[in-house]
């Protein structure tokens, strides 16, 4: 039996066709933006199939053979991980996912938390393992501002599914514009971390060589 290719071009769909077929409990849009913050992050020892591993409580699921492993692993990093990267360019900013959703309080809520996954996705990608890393000071104002735009939207969510509270359709359209005015808040602020992030990296880089280290 011929093996199947390796999708290190994995589309998106593909990817959540893989995600879905291996139970993964984290959604395709979180996937996305935990990657991005692990990509951006300026914690040392990131590895990308550590954070793979973590999309499954810390282990990888059980594989029928090494070319099924090869294959989501292929499409997670060299697919999905690997095109995430440009978006430490300043051209190329993030974009979080645009469902499509009617002005419904259903709607409203499934867009509201979508918006808080892929926030916790982020910081969840950006701080590991870890309890507390060393930003630069942009990055860390980005990340006061996206856990105000977090809080926000979770309000949301509990507003458009408290059904004992009257809420016309004008109301929930104009709940449903704001909430994608905050997008562009929060899709703003994640660029301007992964940028800042980006340059203190290759800031601490260029000063690497200069060290010299102790002889012995």
């Amino acid at each position: 039996m011929a093996k199947r290719a390796v999708p290190a071009t994995a589309t998106d769909e593909e990817i959540r066709v893989l995600l879905e077929h291996y139970r993964c409990p984290v959604p395709f849009h979180e996937v996305r933006a935990r990657f991005l913050g692990n990509i951006a992050t300026p914690a040392v020892g990131v590895s990308p199939i550590k954070m793979v591993e973590r999309l499954w409580s810390g282990e990888l699921p059980e594989f029928n053979s090494i070319d099924a492993a090869n294959e989501l692993i292929g499409a997670l990093i060299m697919g999905l991980w690997n095109r995430l990267t440009r978006h430490q360019e300043r051209g190329a900013p993030f974009r979080l996912v645009r469902p499509d959703v009617m002005a419904t309080r259903e709607g409203l809520a499934t867009l509201a938390m979508i918006r808080c996954q892929e926030l916790d996705g982020f910081v969840e990608g950006l701080f590991g393992d870890e309890e507390t890393i060393g930003l630069p000071e942009r990055a860390h104002r980005g990340l006061e501002t996206l856990s105000e735009m977090r809080a926000l939207m979770a309000a949301v969510v509990q507003m458009a599914r408290d059904e004992t509270k009257a809420a016309t359709d004008q109301d929930l359209q104009t709940s449903l514009r704001n909430v994608r005015e905050m997008t562009k808040i929060a899709q703003d602020e994640i660029h301007a971390i992964v940028l800042s992030c980006a340059r203190a990296r290759r800031q601490m880089l260029a000063v690497l060589p200069a060290t010299k280290p102790t002889l012995h």
